[in-house]
């Protein structure tokens, strides 16, 4: 099968971070297919970058589809542009934020959520209700660190996603850690280990989710608001609905 991992950004190494740990858990015969939209944000925080990665992030998921793709990802915690593409598409799309989300809900009471950049916040926090967590999840918190930082020997940046984590256990009781940002995903593991809790990354959750949903043969249902769009002309020619 193939999996289509879209970055919705414009960045090529953050392309490809996310291509390697969505390599690093596909199953045998699994295919990853990265790609990065050809237009918008270069990093997405809050919800102008999220709106402006639309059209870039759409225009994927339709060359996916003619294709034949088997799933895709929407690479960004924020999950920009979720419902439009799954009306776009038949094969299954999955958010690695609701991803992560909902497998921390199966395997903890609560569960707390660490992101980069606190203009993120307020989106996630409006995500998890919509996902129906907000009982479950036990704070957003920021660590107020770019992404930049996370690769330099130098930054302060793993230290103080560590002390949110460890506020989140002491403050907010949580049971379980999902982290918020694709930028992340390498650091599940060694966070689960030193804090000793489970750590949910998006991008594993996300590849999982959709293998299971090819093996049980389902696809995105198009009754209701995940019907695809009526036939109409765009501006600019985007090509949406063709």
């Amino acid at each position: 099968m193939r999996i289509h991992v879209i970055n919705p950004n414009t960045t090529a190494a953050v392309t490809q971070k996310i291509a390697a740990a969505a390599q690093a858990v596909a199953a045998k015969g699994t295919e990853i297919v990265a790609r990065q939209s050809k237009a918008g944000p270069e990093s997405i925080e809050g919800f102008v970058d999220g709106a402006y990665s639309l059209p870039g992030l759409l225009s994927e998921v339709v060359a996916g589809e003619r294709e034949g793709i088997d799933g895709h990802i929407i690479a960004c915690f924020e999950d920009p542009g979720l419902d439009a593409a799954r009306s776009l598409a038949r094969a299954p799309v999955i958010g690695i934020g609701e991803a992560a989300c909902l497998t921390a809900s199966l395997i903890a009471g609560r569960f707390s959520i660490v992101t980069l950049s606190g203009i993120s916040v307020p989106a996630i926090r409006h995500n998890i209700i919509r996902y129906g967590l907000g009982e479950r999840c036990a704070s957003v918190r920021a660590a107020e660190v770019p992404a930049s930082a996370l690769d330099d020997p130098k930054s302060d940046a793993r230290e103080r996603i560590a002390t949110e984590i460890e506020r989140a256990k002491a403050e907010d009781r949580a049971e379980a850690i999902v982290l918020g940002s694709a930028m992340l995903a390498d650091l599940a593991g060694p966070l689960a280990k030193d804090h000793g809790l489970p750590v949910v990354e998006g991008i594993s959750a996300a590849v999982k989710l959709v293998e299971s949903l090819k093996a049980l043969g389902l696809a995105t249902s198009k009754a209701g608001g995940w019907a695809p769009p009526q036939p109409k002309g765009y501006l600019r020619g985007l090509g949406l609905a063709g």
